[in-house]
């Protein structure tokens, strides 16, 4: 087995895991690669934001994460319970949970076209501390509605307990295969979020950005500057991340552990 191993390098804790990880895959036979494509499995040494990100280049390949975060929805395993987990997937005592993730594309005034990586949690439309954005809604060609607000969150079931929740969206069971849209601080009456099919096309058109109002595209946080004009088309990926799960705690006794 190969293994590949992405790690928060601004935490001293997720460094000293990666040591002691590092060894104990020595101990184990299990060869480190620094080739993510040649790996078998992917370990991930964070929070949720470096699952995140192993998640974006993990090509479908499984990913286990190690909490040296906070809250830790994607991240599951305690350090101090990393031997006893290799232990367990090498004699292959564990499931895989399948996550849908999101893609997208910028398609500017011009009619150039700007890919957007595919990300776990949510493609979103923001602003930065001036102002407001005005853009239309677009569900599967038909406009649905037209926003002034703060921006709005394309969100995938597994992103339903980060930025949606904040801005007061719906917490959705991650291994369900739905869209949501979560308007930001809209200047509206319509001001709740829209549960699509998986199956559906979103597109936002910015219409309009005032003065200074500078807008951006966030894929899990990643920010690419938008303008007047651009449309900003999101669907579901082609990919899905595989989390290794090792124990039977649901779903709901998460969100009673994080949330309560």
């Amino acid at each position: 087995m190969k293994c590949y191993i992405n790690t928060d390098t601004y935490k001293e804790i997720a460094l000293k895991t990666q040591e002691e990880l590092t060894d104990i895959c020595r101990e184990y036979g299990i060869k480190i690669t620094d080739d993510i494509k040649n790996a078998d499995i992917i370990f991930s040494i964070g929070g949720d934001g470096t699952f995140l990100e192993s998640a974006r280049v993990a090509e479908s390949k499984e990913i286990l994460g190690i909490n040296c975060g906070t809250v830790g929805f994607l991240t599951e395993i305690h350090p101090k319970d990393i031997e006893n987990t290799i232990k367990e997937i090498l004699v292959e005592n564990y499931h895989i949970e399948k996550r849908m993730m999101l893609e997208g594309e910028i398609i500017k005034s011009n009619g150039e076209k700007i890919k957007i990586p595919q990300a776990l949690n949510e493609i979103s439309i923001s602003k930065n501390t001036f102002g407001v954005v005005r853009f239309d809604a677009i569900i599967n060609d038909k406009l649905i509605n037209s926003y002034t607000a703060d921006g709005i969150i394309v969100s995938t079931p597994t992103g339903s307990t980060a930025y949606n929740l904040s801005c007061g969206g719906p917490i959705v069971e991650p291994t369900a295969e739905i869209i949501t849209l979560t308007p930001i601080a809209p200047h509206t009456i319509l001001n709740r979020s829209i549960v699509l099919s998986d199956e559906s096309v979103v597109k936002i058109k910015i219409t309009e950005l005032r003065g200074d109002t500078k807008s951006y595209v966030l894929y899990d946080g990643n920010p690419i500057e938008i303008a007047t004009g651009d449309i900003v088309e999101i669907r579901k990926s082609k990919n899905i991340t595989k989390i290794i799960k090792l124990n039977n705690q649901s779903f709901i006794d998460t969100i009673r552990e994080n949330i309560s």
